[in-house]
């Protein structure tokens, strides 16, 4: 069987989203007004502060879809068998570094006294259903993931108090378990398994018997039509939203009340507006080149590699930086999480110098990157590196 070539709008628009999710959680670590206010607070917040929170919303989206692409991709040099064990190994693989690994580098607390079930975890546990879930007819696989997008937020009225099986399902919750102990469900399954597997049924277009030019239009269309649902939705409140849009008194404030649809869990218009851009995206970046496309589809290569680095030395710097502040180290040892801490009121940089913090921090990663990237294309016979 021949090994499919890798897809640049792919590697690109992974590399982009992480990117940008390093400017999210530089935000998190070193931005003042983060631990004032959130960025998202229509009464508080600015335009300025709520796009630098907005534009990070399509990473979680864009990255579970485009992980479902990947398997798609991944299939056509497997068995449904062999890559049915690869989810599996790759998926339990992933909660495990959540909730170790990553926990870790959340926190920087041995005690592990608060953990929590975020991104790395449920892309573990997409990637197990997916084992399933690509045993289906693809007409079935579509058919679960438009049920689950376009229905879930029928659930939004069911709550069980208590219940950390339903957090896990349906609700973000937080959970005291005492003696110092809290638990988060930031990223319910449902219905994240869905974009994933919704990834999954679109891989087929990028078949090398599927005209390029249909499937740009295609995506166009999708992409196009998702937003405009979006807007409908969102501005009726009709549907598909657990925060509704208010107007209020500015057209700043009504610009970010509108654009803040509910990610926790994420809600039917959160998943039009940010999976629509994905899918315009996709159309457009296939023949994209250059220095700019290469410098993307570096970090789009090893994400997983980057994302754990770019964690680390984020959580590093500020430590580093709220000893030299005055704030002293010790408080970037968190027991809750960093922006919820209130030892560190008062700490942080303004939004021009985050950016430069962030745009150094991208650029301490690139070379790391660019070299586990050229070491993975140099081993490719190492099976072990396609879990990094």
């Amino acid at each position: 069987m021949t090994k499919p070539t890798r897809i640049q709008s792919i590697d690109i628009l992974k590399g982009l989203v992480m990117v940008l999710m390093a400017l999210d959680h530089t935000r998190d670590y070193f931005h003042y007004d983060s631990f004032i206010f959130s960025p998202e607070d229509p009464t508080q917040s600015n335009l300025p502060i709520f796009f630098t929170r907005w534009i990070t919303h399509f990473c979680a989206p864009a990255f579970s879809f485009l992980a479902g692409i990947s398997a798609f991709i991944i299939s056509k040099r497997k068995t449904k068998k062999e890559l049915s064990g690869f989810l599996i190994k790759r998926g339990l693989w992933l909660v495990f570094i959540e909730l170790t690994i990553v926990n870790f580098a959340w926190y920087f607390d041995v005690s592990f006294s608060s953990p929590g079930l975020f991104v790395i975890w449920v892309l573990g546990i997409s990637m197990i259903a997916l084992a399933g879930i690509i045993w289906l007819p693809r007409q079935y696989i579509l058919l679960f993931s438009f049920l689950l997008i376009f229905g879930h937020n029928l659930l939004d009225s069911i709550h069980y108090d208590g219940s950390m099986l339903w957090a896990i399902l349906h609700e973000y919750a937080y959970f005291d378990l005492g003696n110092g102990f809290d638990f988060e469900t930031a990223y319910p399954l449902i219905p994240w398994v869905a974009v994933m597997s919704l990834g999954y049924y679109f891989g087929a277009f990028y078949n090398s018997t599927f005209d390029a030019d249909r499937r740009k239009k295609m995506f166009n269309i999708i992409g196009i039509a998702s937003l405009a649902l979006f807007i409908i939705l969102r501005f009726t409140n009709i549907y598909g939203n657990l925060s509704p849009w208010k107007n209020y008194s500015t057209l700043s404030q009504n610009l970010i009340s509108f654009l803040n649809p509910a990610k926790y869990p994420p809600s039917l218009t959160y998943l039009l507006m940010t999976l629509g851009v994905t899918f315009i995206f996709l159309a457009h970046t296939e023949k994209l080149k250059g220095k700019v496309a290469d410098f993307f589809k570096v970090f789009g290569r090893v994400p997983f590699f980057y994302y754990i680095l770019h964690l680390y030395l984020i959580h590093g710097l500020a430590l580093l930086y709220a000893e030299l502040s005055g704030f002293g180290w010790e408080t970037m040892i968190l027991k809750d999480w960093v922006t919820e801490t209130p030892a560190l009121k008062g700490y942080g940089l303004n939004l021009d110098m985050l950016y430069l913090v962030w745009i150094g921090i991208i650029l301490l990663l690139y070379p790391l990157c660019k070299k586990f990237d050229l070491y993975k294309q140099n081993n490719k016979n190492k099976s072990w590196l396609s879990y990094l």
